[in-house]
């Protein structure tokens, strides 16, 4: 301390470290106003970016402040030094915070906008969270005089310990990352997996994929897994497919006219239903002379692979109706079997009695039964 302190000192100090308060209180709300214009905007991007300087700005703003405040007082050179490296790491560990979910936040928007639903791949939020995290503490040490050249190099062997003791939760890892950069699966997409599993993707992370089934029960299957199975990915190359129903009708029906009111029934339905695909070139094909009625199938175009079930559901709720009202027949399997009696030949002859109920006489045999 190169003076005395006086109270002259404390007060323009106090003045300084009021003022960076109140500009921060005024930039609060600032950036509260901004949040409001931002979250009526289409892209997503500007409402993290807003949210991020809403936590940066005033901070900046006290430490300012504060590094006034120590300029004016008589601080000695050393303790000076000490000050400002101190309240620049705290200003980088911010901005680091901050940057941190900024990056998050914009590497999630485009991840939910390529994939065009409201998913997630929390796997590449979470790198990148940790990488930028990782360059602000190691800037921040450096800031402090903390030489991180040994730090670095004792990350590396540590790392290659640690690698070896995780092989499983690495593997699954890469397999993650592979899998969302080669984009066979992405969050949203429906997939069906040779081991029965099925369901939406809705979030891959760092070890396992969060399938979604139908009945709404979360099915969790790890990375390695996920990238060796095979899968049938109904969202790729496109959500619209096809679907196929089996219908029959009697020998006696006029096909032509099956044929005919069967497409009227599915544009029907295609054009009422949510879920159907107008414009989807309905199909009918007979194929099998079965047993009492000749088979055809009829397909249909859904908007995704959930559609499919009300789309049957009233499909043949409206093509039953139809059939009853144009007198076409729904035939069910029958089969005839026709019995016949072969001819018995000659009645036998009758047995001759036993011994002794051949020799027993009348009386004889009334005495044994009384």
């Amino acid at each position: 301390m190169t003076r005395d302190l006086v109270l002259h000192d404390w007060v323009v100090a106090g003045i300084a470290l009021a003022s960076g308060c109140a500009a921060a209180l005024v930039l609060r709300t600032l950036m509260k106003w901004l949040g409001k214009h931002a979250s009526r905007t289409k892209w997503s991007g500007d409402d993290v970016i807003v949210d991020a300087l809403r936590s940066i700005v005033p901070w900046a703003a006290v430490i300012t402040a504060a590094a006034v405040a120590a300029s004016i007082l008589p601080l000695t050179a050393r303790v000076g030094g000490l000050v400002d490296q101190s309240l620049t790491a705290v200003l980088i560990v911010i901005a680091t915070l901050s940057a941190a979910r900024v990056v998050a936040g914009l590497v999630q928007s485009v991840a939910a906008s390529r994939t065009g639903v409201a998913a997630s791949a929390t796997i590449f939020v979470n790198i990148t969270r940790i990488v930028v995290l990782t360059m602000g503490v190691l800037v921040a040490l450096e800031t402090l005089g903390v030489s991180i050249a040994p730090l670095v190099t004792a990350l590396g062997v540590g790392g290659l310990a640690v690698a070896l003791a995780l092989q499983d939760t690495l593997a699954n890892l890469f397999a993650g990352v592979h899998i969302l950069a080669s984009k066979t699966v992405q969050p949203g997409d429906y997939i069906r997996l040779t081991s029965g599993e099925e369901g939406y993707v809705v979030d891959i992370n760092w070890r396992n994929s969060v399938v979604r089934n139908l009945s709404n029960n979360l099915v969790i299957i790890p990375n390695g897994r996920l990238a060796r199975t095979n899968m049938t990915n109904y969202s790729q190359p496109e959500q619209k497919l096809s679907i196929l129903v089996q219908v029959g009708v009697g020998y006696e029906s006029d096909l032509d006219h099956v044929e005919k009111v069967t497409l009227d029934v599915v544009d029907s339905v295609m054009a009422d239903i949510s879920g159907g695909v107008p414009d989807h070139e309905a199909a009918v094909r007979f194929h099998t002379f079965a047993d009492s009625r000749i088979n055809f199938t009829v397909i249909l175009g859904v908007g995704e692979f959930s559609d499919q079930y009300r789309i049957k559901h009233e499909f043949i709720k409206r093509l039953h109706q139809r059939y009853r009202t144009e007198g076409i027949s729904i035939p069910a399997p029958t089969r005839t079997i026709s019995l016949q009696q072969e001819d018995a030949g000659p009645t036998p002859a009758p047995l001759p009695p036993l011994p002794h109920q051949r020799d027993a006489s009348p009386d004889l045999l009334a005495d044994r039964r009384r």
